[in-house]
């Protein structure tokens, strides 16, 4: 077994552990943990497929580096999204 071929089952087998985990949670924190879980898995495949040539290619790679921060950022969108849906669900006590 090769070390693009180990990249590439894992990334789909982490890509189908976060699919499921966004069919199958409520909870909407869990299920944006589960999305980033399944962008791993697809960065994984693109990994795995860059290297399975002869010679390497390096835009997969560039593609994954930008897909990275694409990731964080969207994560910290969505999970201030979360908090300010909550906070406008639970009125503050005390007021």
């Amino acid at each position: 077994m090769t070390q693009a071929l180990l990249y590439g089952v894992f990334g789909i087998a982490l890509f189908g552990i976060g699919l499921f985990g966004v069919l199958a949670i409520a909870h909407v924190v869990k299920k944006i943990l589960a999305i980033n879980i399944c962008g791993v898995g697809v960065f994984m495949v693109f990994i795995a497929n860059a290297s399975s040539g002869a010679a390497p290619d390096f835009v997969p790679h560039a593609m994954v580096l930008t897909g990275i921060v694409v990731a964080v950022a969207g994560t910290a969108m969505a999970l201030s999204l979360v908090v300010r849906i909550n906070a406008l669900e639970k009125p503050e006590e005390g007021a």
